[in-house]
């Protein structure tokens, strides 16, 4: 059996009397796609932030290809292929999209540049960006400002950004969030094909897109992980129904 390729062990984060997370673990493993549900106020984003780095935990570790990585920065995770992207677009949009996959490729290149727009004329750089760029589809637009591109455009180029990383893990915080019946059809198919370049950990709300991709399901209420199991089982659980799903199972 595989070893996995991330790996979270007894996760905790308090705010005073809140416990936001509660002794969570769950693993991801090569060539998957991993969701994660729960009601608003679940504690995913507090997860989510304990996993990326940033947000330091109260106890618990994180493995990734079986390096321990609790201590690293948000940008150190990054640069050992923990990709995150965003439930709120954390893209540059007054620049191309060009531009946005190349300040990515920077950060791959783990060395400062003092002058990034001077990166344009590095072919190294262009050529990582552009792979990445026809990779999501998105080839004919990298001279587009991303103002100008669609919502679902805009979730396709942070997967480009991410993948200048090489990275070997995806962290998706709800990719859905704004997109139509349609969009989240299309996104859907996208990162279906996505768990080939490496292994998706997705929050999501979407339950037909969850449904859809996962191959395993953990639902996690008031910080705590009450069931892990394939969409089968989280569909038949009746714990499952009660505490979050309901008709929607």
């Amino acid at each position: 059996m595989s070893d996995p390729v991330l790996d979270i062990s007894n996760l905790s984060k308090s705010f005073g009397a809140l416990r936001a997370t509660d002794d969570v673990s769950l693993t991801l493993m090569p060539g998957e796609i991993h969701a994660i549900i729960g009601p608003n106020g679940a504690g995913k984003s507090t997860l989510i932030k304990q996993i990326c780095g940033n947000l330091r935990s109260d106890a618990g570790r994180v493995h990734l290809m079986g390096r321990d990585v609790s201590s690293f920065s948000t940008q150190a995770r990054a640069n050992a292929g923990l990709a995150r992207t965003f439930q709120i677009s954390e893209l540059a949009m007054e620049d191309s999209v060009l531009e946005n996959v190349v300040l990515g490729a920077i950060g791959a290149e783990a060395r400062p540049w003092r002058f990034w727009r001077k990166a344009l004329d590095t072919p190294a750089l262009v050529e990582r960006a552009d792979a990445a760029l026809d990779r999501v589809g998105l080839q004919g637009a990298r001279d587009v400002i991303c103002a100008n591109l669609s919502h679902g455009q805009r979730r396709q180029l942070e997967v480009a950004v991410a993948l200048t990383l090489a990275p070997k893990a995806f962290v998706m915080d709800e990719p859905m969030a704004g997109l139509g019946a349609e969009g989240s059809k299309t996104l859907t198919g996208f990162l279906d094909s996505l768990r080939d370049e490496a292994p998706i950990l997705l929050v999501e709300h979407d339950m037909d897109a969850v449904f859809a991709l996962a191959d395993r399901i953990s639902v996690l209420v008031y910080g705590k992980i009450i069931a892990t199991g394939t969409v089968d089982d989280i569909r038949s659980s009746a714990v499952v129904r009660d505490a979050y799903l309901g008709e929607e199972a």
